[in-house]
């Protein structure tokens, strides 16, 4: 439930988002989504986390990164590292959690809403405390995919689950043809080729 005079505020964590929709068959149209919750209330802030990997000549996820960063969406960005695992599988690691945590935590004095898109159970505690501060969360990610994409905790604890696939009509389109990504460890962001789909 939205309420057109609220404060909103969009704490999108980009890879579990982008793993979210792609589970789902479709790609997120960025401007749609900020369009979409500019019409639900007053959109204070969109902000956008991603691990960004730095090694390569070119970064898949910087496209992105700055269409989003020139379009209304406050960017939070660092370094990826890049390891080879046990197996010799390359892998990713760069977790944008806190970040997220902190931004929030500063903000919900000034909003009366927060969206979450995200399903990763690690936020549960932050979304208690966000709550306790009087503010509303909305979480959004799937219970449609195989495996769910979103812990039980957080969806109990939030005040109001919004599922990604009702959704896709409205800020969805194709997914692009998959390319080639690297293992990652789970919990950790993507080095997606893609996340804007």
């Amino acid at each position: 439930m939205f309420y057109r005079d609220e404060r909103l505020a969009l704490f999108i964590d980009g890879s579990n988002l982008y793993a979210t929709a792609r589970n789902l068959g479709f790609d997120i149209d960025y401007k749609l989504l900020r369009s979409e919750f500019m019409r639900r209330g007053k959109l204070l802030r969109a902000f956008y986390y991603t691990a960004v990997l730095e090694s390569d000549e070119y970064s898949p996820v910087r496209p992105l990164v700055d269409w989003l960063q020139y379009n209304g969406f406050t960017m939070r960005t660092k370094p990826a590292r890049e390891y080879i695992d046990a197996q010799g599988r390359r892998k990713v690691k760069g977790n944008m959690d806190i970040e997220l945590a902190v931004d929030a935590m500063e903000l919900a004095p000034h909003i009366d809403h927060m969206v979450l898109f995200s399903g990763d159970g690690d936020f549960r505690s932050l979304v208690e405390a966000i709550q306790r501060k009087g503010v509303r969360v909305s979480v959004a990610s799937t219970t449609r995919s195989q495996p769910s994409m979103i812990s039980d905790d957080l969806r109990r604890q939030a005040d109001n689950f919004i599922d990604l696939d009702e959704l896709r009509e409205v800020i969805g389109r194709p997914p692009r043809e998959p390319r080639p990504t690297p293992a990652r460890d789970d919990g950790d962001a993507a080095p997606d080729t893609d996340e804007r789909g």
